[in-house]
């Protein structure tokens, strides 16, 4: 009686382990037919004998899986990641095949990143950015691509796990880059080093150079922090910027990104403290100049706001945004002015202080005059001055002047 229940076992056994092999190969020659539904059936079926199948039958489906749902490029971002995880599963075998299936993989996948970004399709291109890193994993540069793309359409939760893995990888962007100056055009251009001295050896490019790119660190550390900001966890924000400047604490993106987060917060006063440390790192930056008067003007520290904007003008002048401030600046000096007029009287003194305040109304207009003009001079599409310097016009009685800047005003809100 035992020995009939062996018989039996062995016999089930076999039907199973023909079975197994029937489908896979039913799916293998739909594969090769590029027959992908078909194969994903037959694959269905062999799913449900996995638990009897061998570690090499195992390794055959989960390749033969991995390009079913792959189906030659035209799989879903769902059967994508199927895929992948499927490929990730064979042990053993096929792994030169498998090798050679991703490289095909990650080109194809990198060529819709790349039209999916052109057209603007930011989310698209991340996903396809991220599976192009999943099939090539030494190439951790899409896996930033992935990442900046997804904070471009706002998927915070998203980006954040992708830079946060980036962070764990070490990741920080340096390469080594080759370029030459186009013979022609005049201009440079970035190429691989073969391709680079083959054009400088055959004389249509010249001044052949190599050097590395900046480090992403500091951006990537930044947006962890934003998003951080942007999820109402703010100490989770200022550790992030701790433990990145822990580790360079001499660059300067770094410390002005930690600055914005405080402003980003509210916290002003650390805002200033920390921009006041990277003006003395970096006295000549006009933006850090720029910034701490805009930080002094919003505190009500006229003096000390007008001493910024115009150290940011005198270290660029042509800092445009510096000039409309310096602007805006005097004339906040007016609304005193006004409450103090609509407040007098009708005696002689009152009539007297009321001449008195008009005519340093007038002289705030003619102060604030030379920064517009120069702003408009920078700029000359900025409606904001444009539109001030109108209505300056034509308060202070300068008809001529307010006629053109009425034209320009009424040219550039029709553009």
């Amino acid at each position: 009686m035992k020995n009939q229940i062996i018989i039996a076992l062995t016999f089930s056994i076999g039907v199973f382990s023909f079975a197994q092999k029937k489908e896979l190969k039913t799916a293998e020659r739909a594969i090769k037919g590029t027959n992908y539904a078909e194969a994903k059936a037959a694959l269905s079926q062999a799913e449900a004998l996995m638990s009897a199948m061998d570690e090499k039958s195992k390794a055959k489906y989960y390749f033969l899986m991995g390009q079913a749902l792959y189906a030659g490029g035209n799989g879903s971002s769902q059967d994508i990641d199927k895929a992948i995880e499927s490929f990730n599963m064979v042990e053993g075998a096929y792994a030169s095949e498998i090798a050679e299936v991703k490289r095909q993989m990650t080109n194809n996948i990198l060529t819709k990143g790349n039209e999916a970004y052109e057209a603007k399709d930011f989310l698209t291109a991340s996903k396809h950015f991220e599976h192009a890193y999943r099939t090539s994993e030494k190439d951790t540069l899409f896996l930033y691509y992935a990442a900046a793309t997804a904070v471009n359409v706002q998927e915070y939760d998203r980006a954040l796990g992708l830079y946060e893995e980036l962070k764990r990888l070490g990741y920080t962007g340096i390469a080594t880059e080759y370029y030459a100056t186009n013979k022609e055009s005049g201009e440079e251009e970035v190429m691989d080093k073969t391709t680079r001295d083959i054009y400088v050896k055959s004389g249509s490019h010249v001044d052949p150079g190599v050097r590395k790119t900046d480090s992403k660190k500091a951006e990537i550390v930044k947006n962890v922090a934003l998003i951080y900001v942007s999820q109402g966890n703010n100490e989770k924000a200022l550790e992030a910027m701790k433990d990145a400047r822990a580790e360079s604490p001499d660059d300067i993106n770094l410390i002005l990104s930690e600055a914005n987060v405080h402003y980003k917060m509210g916290n002003k006063d650390k805002f200033r403290e920390i921009l006041e440390v990277a003006t003395k790192m970096d006295p000549t930056n006009p933006e850090l100049q720029y910034n701490l008067g805009v930080i002094a003007s919003e505190s009500d520290d006229k003096e000390n706001a007008k001493k910024y904007y115009k150290k940011a003008i005198e270290l660029d002048p042509n800092y445009v945004n510096a000039y409309i401030n310096m602007a805006a600046l005097v004339l906040s000096r007016e609304e005193p002015l006004i409450e103090e007029m609509n407040g007098l009287g009708t005696s002689k003194e009152d009539d007297k202080r009321y001449e008195e305040l008009k005519e340093e109304r007038q002289q705030l207009y003619k102060d604030a005059i030379p920064y517009l003009v120069k702003a408009l001079e920078i700029d000359d599409k900025n409606i904001n001055a444009a539109k001030t310097l109108m209505n300056i016009y034509s308060v202070t009685g300068d008809t001529a002047n307010y006629k053109v800047m009425k034209a320009k005003v009424e040219a550039l809100e029709g553009q």
